[in-house]
Protein backbone atom coordinates (compact mmCIF):
# COMPACT_ATOMS: atom_id res chain seq x y z
CA UNK A 1 0.00 0.00 0.00
CA UNK A 2 1.23 3.57 -0.63
CA UNK A 3 2.48 5.42 2.17
CA UNK A 4 3.18 1.69 4.22
CA UNK A 5 6.78 0.62 4.50
CA UNK A 6 7.90 -2.80 6.86
CA UNK A 7 11.83 -2.41 7.84
CA UNK A 8 13.29 -5.92 8.82
CA UNK A 9 15.01 -5.08 12.14
CA UNK A 10 17.94 -6.88 14.06
CA UNK A 11 17.82 -9.46 16.81
CA UNK A 12 20.84 -10.97 18.23
CA UNK A 13 21.13 -13.66 20.64
CA UNK A 14 23.10 -12.87 23.73
CA UNK A 15 23.62 -15.38 26.79
CA UNK A 16 21.98 -12.99 29.34
CA UNK A 17 19.57 -11.67 27.06
CA UNK A 18 18.77 -11.14 23.64
CA UNK A 19 19.20 -7.57 21.66
CA UNK A 20 16.31 -6.06 19.83
CA UNK A 21 16.91 -3.15 16.96
CA UNK A 22 14.53 -0.86 17.34
CA UNK A 23 16.16 2.57 14.65
CA UNK A 24 18.40 4.78 14.05
CA UNK A 25 18.92 8.26 12.79
CA UNK A 26 20.44 7.03 9.75
CA UNK A 27 17.49 4.20 9.23
CA UNK A 28 14.91 5.07 6.26
CA UNK A 29 11.88 6.28 7.25
CA UNK A 30 12.96 8.08 10.74
CA UNK A 31 11.75 11.80 10.41
CA UNK A 32 13.02 12.83 13.47
CA UNK A 33 12.41 12.26 17.15
CA UNK A 34 9.93 13.84 19.47
CA UNK A 35 8.06 11.38 21.17
CA UNK A 36 7.82 7.39 21.88
CA UNK A 37 5.42 5.56 23.44
CA UNK A 38 4.10 2.22 24.19
CA UNK A 39 0.51 0.82 23.66
CA UNK A 40 -0.26 -2.39 25.18
CA UNK A 41 -3.41 -4.32 24.06
CA UNK A 42 -4.93 -7.52 25.32
CA UNK A 43 -5.65 -10.44 23.94
CA UNK A 44 -8.13 -10.76 20.75
CA UNK A 45 -8.80 -6.84 21.48
CA UNK A 46 -9.31 -4.21 18.65
CA UNK A 47 -8.23 -0.45 18.63
CA UNK A 48 -8.41 1.70 16.27
CA UNK A 49 -9.15 3.07 14.25
CA UNK A 50 -6.75 6.47 14.16
CA UNK A 51 -5.63 8.62 11.75
CA UNK A 52 -2.56 10.89 12.39
CA UNK A 53 -2.41 13.84 9.76
CA UNK A 54 1.09 15.05 10.59
CA UNK A 55 3.12 12.09 11.56
CA UNK A 56 5.21 8.71 10.40
CA UNK A 57 4.56 6.18 13.02
CA UNK A 58 7.22 3.99 13.34
CA UNK A 59 5.50 0.91 14.95
CA UNK A 60 8.06 -1.81 16.44
CA UNK A 61 6.58 -4.91 18.34
CA UNK A 62 8.59 -6.44 21.22
CA UNK A 63 6.31 -9.03 23.22
CA UNK A 64 3.15 -10.50 21.73
CA UNK A 65 1.72 -10.44 18.51
CA UNK A 66 -0.46 -7.65 17.08
CA UNK A 67 -2.26 -7.43 13.22
CA UNK A 68 -2.20 -4.24 11.67
CA UNK A 69 -5.00 -3.28 9.11
CA UNK A 70 -4.47 0.03 7.66
CA UNK A 71 -7.38 1.37 5.49
CA UNK A 72 -6.50 4.39 2.33
CA UNK A 73 -9.38 6.87 2.52
CA UNK A 74 -7.05 9.31 0.46
CA UNK A 75 -9.24 10.25 -2.76
CA UNK A 76 -6.01 10.78 -4.69
CA UNK A 77 -4.29 7.65 -3.52
CA UNK A 78 -3.70 4.47 -6.24
CA UNK A 79 -4.42 2.67 -2.91
CA UNK A 80 -7.48 4.19 -2.64
CA UNK A 81 -10.51 1.99 -0.35
CA UNK A 82 -8.02 -0.76 -0.01
CA UNK A 83 -6.63 -2.41 3.11
CA UNK A 84 -3.47 -3.45 4.36
CA UNK A 85 -2.84 -6.28 6.81
CA UNK A 86 0.41 -6.70 8.34
CA UNK A 87 1.17 -9.10 11.65
CA UNK A 88 4.28 -7.85 13.61
CA UNK A 89 5.82 -10.22 16.14
CA UNK A 90 9.56 -10.60 17.46
CA UNK A 91 9.20 -14.35 16.92
CA UNK A 92 7.95 -14.20 13.74
CA UNK A 93 8.29 -11.21 11.90
CA UNK A 94 10.28 -8.60 13.39
CA UNK A 95 10.02 -5.67 11.98
CA UNK A 96 9.70 -1.83 11.84
CA UNK A 97 6.18 -0.55 10.21
CA UNK A 98 5.92 2.77 9.02
CA UNK A 99 2.88 4.33 8.34
CA UNK A 100 3.08 7.75 6.66
CA UNK A 101 0.45 10.55 7.19
CA UNK A 102 -3.36 10.34 6.53
CA UNK A 103 -3.66 6.78 6.63
CA UNK A 104 -6.35 5.21 8.91
CA UNK A 105 -4.77 2.24 11.05
CA UNK A 106 -6.44 -0.40 13.70
CA UNK A 107 -4.72 -3.50 15.11
CA UNK A 108 -5.43 -6.41 17.31
CA UNK A 109 -3.55 -8.38 19.96
CA UNK A 110 -3.11 -12.06 18.50
CA UNK A 111 -1.07 -13.23 21.23
CA UNK A 112 -2.48 -15.72 23.60
CA UNK A 113 -1.03 -13.17 26.29
CA UNK A 114 -1.03 -9.33 26.02
CA UNK A 115 1.01 -7.57 23.95
CA UNK A 116 3.16 -4.57 23.85
CA UNK A 117 4.22 -1.77 20.71
CA UNK A 118 6.46 0.98 20.90
CA UNK A 119 5.61 3.52 18.10
CA UNK A 120 8.00 6.47 17.84
CA UNK A 121 6.68 9.75 15.95
CA UNK A 122 8.70 12.77 14.92
CA UNK A 123 6.68 15.58 17.28
CA UNK A 124 4.80 15.51 20.66
CA UNK A 125 1.67 14.04 20.64
CA UNK A 126 -0.99 16.54 19.48
CA UNK A 127 -4.82 15.63 20.09
CA UNK A 128 -5.46 18.07 17.14
CA UNK A 129 -3.26 15.62 15.22
CA UNK A 130 -4.95 12.64 15.46
CA UNK A 131 -8.26 11.83 14.06
CA UNK A 132 -10.38 8.91 15.50
CA UNK A 133 -13.52 6.84 14.07
CA UNK A 134 -15.51 4.27 16.37
CA UNK A 135 -14.44 0.85 15.01
CA UNK A 136 -17.53 0.18 12.99
CA UNK A 137 -17.01 3.46 10.71
CA UNK A 138 -15.02 1.57 8.82
CA UNK A 139 -16.04 -2.00 6.84
CA UNK A 140 -13.34 -4.25 8.82
CA UNK A 141 -13.66 -8.23 10.08
CA UNK A 142 -11.82 -8.23 12.50
CA UNK A 143 -12.80 -12.18 13.08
Amino acid sequence: MKGVDIYNLKQISAEKGDIFHCLKSSDDGYKGFGEAYFSHIHSNVVKGWKRHNKYCLNIIVPYGKIKFVIFDDRLDSRTHNKFSEIILSPDENYARLCIQPGLWMAFQGLHSEDSILLNIIPGKHSIEEVDSLDLKSINYDFG
